[in-house]
C-alpha cells in the first residue's frame, strides 16, 4: 500500500488564480471597450464623409475652413460642421415644402418622375417607405413575432410591419399580416410573408431586443447583462 499522503490532491497553484482573474478581468474590459470603440469608429467615419461630402459645396468665402487657411495658417477643419449643414439644408427643405410654393414645387417634380419609367417606380417605393416608418401613427416595425418557417415545427424572430390589405386581402379570404423576416446577422434584408395572424406568436420584447437577438445570431439575449454586472446594471462585487 502506498503512503496516504501521496493519494491527497496537490493544492491549486496559485499562479493559477491569479491569470484566471486576468482572464476575467481582460474579458470584461473587451466587453466594455469593443462597443465603444466600434461605435466611435462608426460615429467618426459617418462626420468625416459627411463632412468631405458637404464642406466642397460650400463657397469658400461662406467656408470656414478658408479663414483658419488664410489667417491661421493652417490646414484644420470644423469637425462636424457639415453635418450642421446638412441638418440645416433639410430643416429648411421642410420649411419651404410645407408653404403653397414649396407644394407646388413638389407637385411639379413628381410629374416629372412620373413620365421617367424607371425612376418613377424607385421614387415612390422609397417615398412610400419613409413615410410609413417616419410617420407617427405608423405602426411598423413596432412589433416583434414569432413566425413557423421554413417548416413547421421551426421558429424565426420576424416584425409586422402592416396589415395586409387590397387585392392581396381578397385573395388570401382570412385575416393576414405583413410580416418581414429578416436574416442573420444583416438584419436589412430578408423575406416578405403574409401570414394569418393566429398563426403568430406575438413577443413582449421590445424590437431593438428582437434586433440585436437577430444580428448576434441569437448570442445576445434579452435581459443579457455585461460580465459583472447584477440586474440593476452595478457593477458585482
Amino acid at each position: 500500500m502506498g503512503n496516504p499522503e501521496d493519494e491527497q490532491p496537490s493544492p491549486t497553484h496559485p499562479r493559477s488564480g491569479v491569470f484566471a482573474k486576468l482572464r476575467a478581468y481582460f474579458l470584461a474590459g473587451i466587453l466594455v471597450t469593443a462597443p465603444i470603440a466600434i461605435t466611435i469608429a462608426l460615429a467618426v467615419w459617418i462626420v468625416t464623409y459627411i463632412d468631405d461630402t458637404i464642406m466642397p459645396l460650400i463657397p469658400a468665402r461662406y467656408n470656414p475652413d478658408t479663414y483658419f487657411q488664410q489667417y491661421l495658417g493652417v490646414d484644420f477643419g470644423v469637425p462636424g460642421l457639415g453635418v450642421l449643414v446638412l441638418i440645416l439644408v433639410i430643416t429648411l427643405i421642410g420649411a419651404f415644402t410645407a408653404g403653397l410654393v414649396g407644394r407646388w414645387v413638389v407637385r411639379l417634380g413628381e410629374n416629372i418622375l412620373d413620365r421617367m419609367p424607371i425612376i418613377r417606380s424607385l421614387y415612390k417605393l422609397t417615398k412610400q417607405i419613409f413615410q410609413t416608418v417616419l410617420q407617427n401613427q405608423s405602426n411598423a416595425f413596432r412589433q416583434a413575432v414569432l413566425v413557423e418557417y421554413p417548416r413547421k415545427g421551426l421558429w424565426a424572430v420576424a416584425f409586422v410591419t402592416a396589415s395586409t390589405e387590397g387585392e392581396l386581402k381578397e385573395k388570401l379570404k382570412r385575416d393576414t399580416v405583413n410580416v418581414f423576416l429578416p436574416t442573420t446577422p444583416n438584419p436589412t434584408s430578408g423575406f416578405l410573408l403574409f401570414v394569418p395572424r393566429e398563426d403568430l406568436i406575438v413577443l413582449e420584447m421590445p424590437v431593438e431586443d428582437a434586433v440585436k437577438l437577430v444580428i448576434s445570431a441569437g448570442i445576445v439575449h434579452p435581459g443579457d447583462h455585461l460580465v459583472g454586472e447584477d440586474e440593476n446594471g452595478r457593477r458585482a462585487g
